[in-house]
């Protein structure tokens, strides 16, 4: 058996907060919740988010003009190239834009 390693940014949290941000109270608290599971579970790493982290998913966001990549994707792609990571576990088909592994299929 293997041991599963999920990794994320704080921007990646950050944006899941902000989506949820305007839904009400109950799904403020739901995210936020999730939010702290997410962070206290042992198999789960969170990178912090860094000015350079910032700058370098700057340096992608400018040099893909012609894409819809926000600037959260460019951090985490950064992040997953840092990391060694190539199987991504989202929809965005971004990701498959910049050669990686899309785990989840719409």
């Amino acid at each position: 058996m293997h041991d599963i390693q999920l990794v994320t940014t704080d921007e990646v949290l950050t944006e899941f907060l902000t989506a949820l941000a305007g839904a009400g109270a109950h799904y403020r608290l739901q995210a936020a919740l999730a939010v702290e599971d997410i962070i206290s579970t042992e198999n789960v790493r969170v990178l912090l988010q860094t000015h350079f982290s910032f700058l370098q998913g700057l340096e992608l966001y400018k040099s893909r003009l012609d894409t819809g990549y926000s600037l959260t994707d460019c951090i985490s792609m950064n992040a997953c190239r840092m990391e060694g990571i190539t199987e991504i576990l989202t929809n965005d088909h971004h990701f498959t834009q910049e050669g990686f592994t899309v785990l989840i299929i719409r």
